[in-house]
Order: C-alpha cells, then sequence, then structure tokens
C-alpha cells in the first residue's frame, strides 16, 4: 500500500470512529428524569432509581442516557420542565418525587410512557383509574398507606399532655398534602384532639409556621410527606431542634438526620422499585399492564439522641414499638 492510500484510508477511519460512537449514543433509549426534589437530592434519589433500573440490565452511560429536571421544590416549574422532556421524544419519564411531577408529565403526554413514585394516593388526584390495571401510559410506585394517616396522629397524641395542641404542616401546592391534612382534622376530630394546619410552600412558610408554633404553644407537630419537606429536611430538624418540638416526620432521612422520630414506608425502595419499572418498561412491557406497586412495611424510627439533647420523654410503649432506635 502506497504511503497517500494508507494516510487517506487513516483519515477516513478517524473520522467514521467519532460518527459511530455518536450513533450508537444516538441509538440509546433516553429516560426523562423529572423531579420536585431539589438538584441537592441527587445522590439519594438517582443512586436508588439506577439500583433498580441497573437490575433489569440498564446502566446509564453504557446503554441508557438520562435528562435531568430538578423544580427545586417550586412546583410552578414543572409544567415547563415536562414540555421540554416531551420535545426531546424522550423513551420514557421517570415522575419521580412528588405527585406534582407526575401530574406535569401525566398532563404533558398521552403517548410517552410515565413511571412515577410518590407519597400520595394515586387514585384521588387522577393520576391512575386503577391501582391493579392503571391503564394508559402510566404506572408507578407509592410509598403511601391509609394507615398512616392515623398512625401519626397517635403517635403525636402519645408524646403530649392530653388536651394539648398538636400542629400538622401541610404543602398547599400538593394535592395529597392537603388530602392528608384533612384525614388527619377528621380522625382528631373523632377523638376531640385539638389540632391546627399550618401551611408552607416556601422557606420563608416554613419560618412563619414555627412562628404560630411558638405562638400556640403547639405540643407537636406532624409534617406531610411531601418533596418540599423532604429537601428541606435540614432546616426542618433545625427548627423542631430550636424549639424543642416533639415531631414526628414520614422519612427515616428526617431521623437519621437529627429528626426526633419518623413513621413511614421506605422512600429509597419506592425509587428502586420505579427504577426496576422503567427498564422493564423500555424492555417492551407496557405500563397500562403493571399494577401500581403499594408498600409493604412501614418503619417506626426513633432517634434517641435527639430526644436526650431535647430533654424528651419518649414513653416505653412507644419505644418498644420501634423498629430502629439510633442512639
Amino acid at each position: 500500500m502506497r504511503r497517500r492510500e494508507f494516510i487517506t484510508l487513516l483519515g477516513g477511519a478517524a473520522v467514521a470512529w467519532p460518527l459511530a460512537a455518536r450513533a450508537q449514543q444516538a441509538a440509546m433509549p433516553v429516560i426523562g428524569f423529572l423531579s420536585s426534589l431539589g438538584s441537592g437530592d441527587f445522590d439519594f434519589v438517582v443512586s436508588a432509581f439506577h439500583e433498580g433500573l441497573n437490575g433489569t440490565g440498564f446502566v446509564e452511560g453504557r446503554n441508557v442516557a438520562i435528562e435531568y429536571r430538578w423544580a427545586e421544590g417550586d412546583y410552578q416549574r414543572l409544567p415547563a420542565l415536562s414540555a421540554d422532556l416531551t420535545r426531546r421524544k424522550v423513551a420514557l419519564i421517570a415522575a419521580i418525587g412528588g405527585t406534582p411531577a407526575a401530574l406535569a408529565a401525566k398532563a404533558a403526554t398521552t403517548t410517552i410512557p410515565i413511571v412515577f413514585a410518590i407519597g400520595g394516593d394515586p387514585v384521588a388526584p387522577g393520576l391512575v383509574p386503577n391501582l391493579n390495571r392503571p391503564g394508559g401510559n402510566i404506572t408507578g410506585v407509592t410509598f403511601y398507606g391509609t394507615a398512616l394517616v392515623t398512625k401519626r396522629l397517635d403517635l403525636a397524641r402519645e408524646l403530649i399532655a392530653k388536651g394539648s395542641m398538636i400542629a400538622m404542616l401541610v404543602n398547599p401546592d400538593n394535592p395529597p398534602s392537603v388530602a392528608e391534612g384533612t384525614a388527619v382534622q377528621e380522625a382528631a376530630a373523632a377523638v376531640g384532639q385539638p389540632l391546627q394546619i399550618l401551611h408552607a410552600s416556601t422557606q420563608r412558610h416554613l419560618d412563619d409556621a414555627f412562628a404560630i408554633i411558638e405562638q400556640e404553644r403547639v405540643g407537636a407537630l406532624i409534617v406531610s410527606p411531601d418533596p418540599f419537606f423532604f429537601s428541606e429536611r435540614v432546616k426542618l430538624v433545625i427548627l423542631t431542634a430550636r424549639h424543642a418540638l416533639r415531631t414526628i416526620f414520614p422519612d427515616r432521612e428526617q431521623a437519621e438526620g437529627g429528626g426526633l422520630m419518623s413513621y413511614g414506608a421506605s422512600r429509597r425502595e419506592a425509587y428502586r422499585q420505579a427504577g426496576s419499572y422503567a427498564g422493564r418498561i423500555l424492555k417492551g412491557e407496557k405500563p397500562s399492564e403493571l399494577p401500581v406497586m403499594l408498600p409493604t412495611k412501614f418503619y417506626l424510627v426513633i432517634n434517641l439522641k435527639t430526644a436526650k439533647s431535647l430533654r424528651i420523654d419518649i414513653p416505653a410503649t412507644v419505644l418498644a414499638r420501634a423498629d430502629e432506635v439510633i442512639e
């Protein structure tokens, strides 16, 4: 082979290699990852989702690409973020972390498959008509259980003197959070328990809510399982500690981060299951035929270290029921 011919051949190959690489990348299915949470929760949320996705044979960067969109707790951004993902013609939308994200994804497309992971009832806001056969282009996972509402109220009542005020923190921008607040109000009224609902959807609202808590001498606080409250868990732990407030959080991560206690299903497990569903759909299964997955286990986590530092006595009857005690 002549030198000029060799150089021409080598040059052609050099051009062909990046073209082939780009073609392979373009052939990858793309998941649109839409979350109500903040990008600061990336490691926690995405690692769990990846775990489920990897279990079906999909690995980001190898045979699947992911476009991430974070609302940072501002639910008003979700429609535009959803529309952007649909314009990019992603193969699937994973609406992870909150009913608002799932509703925005559903409003944006009736053809792109959607997998949600939420902390509320998916039927009530119209995400799916039926849990067993959701129909349409959407299915997912919920870490909600109807018994959680009264259970958290019962726990709060065990921590305070009879007749003391209990408050509940609710995000008015999240329908399931509002619905849970209503359910707790009804449960409290049935047993004669004084209860006050406090609304918050921004950091300033949180400060206002805790000013009311101090003014009304609230004995215990229930935090609803809202994505904004999860993203602001550090601020909430600081505020509850400042007021030495007996607080029931929905997620173990909040108790692990210094909150007094939590009761709920595993958020991480829900995200893992959503990743598994996403992989199964990419392989050809239909979302309409995949039932919405429900939690099978609820965990009571008590941070005894926090209780001691705040000089809060946890009744022995509550401690005996704990699945985990942090000391």
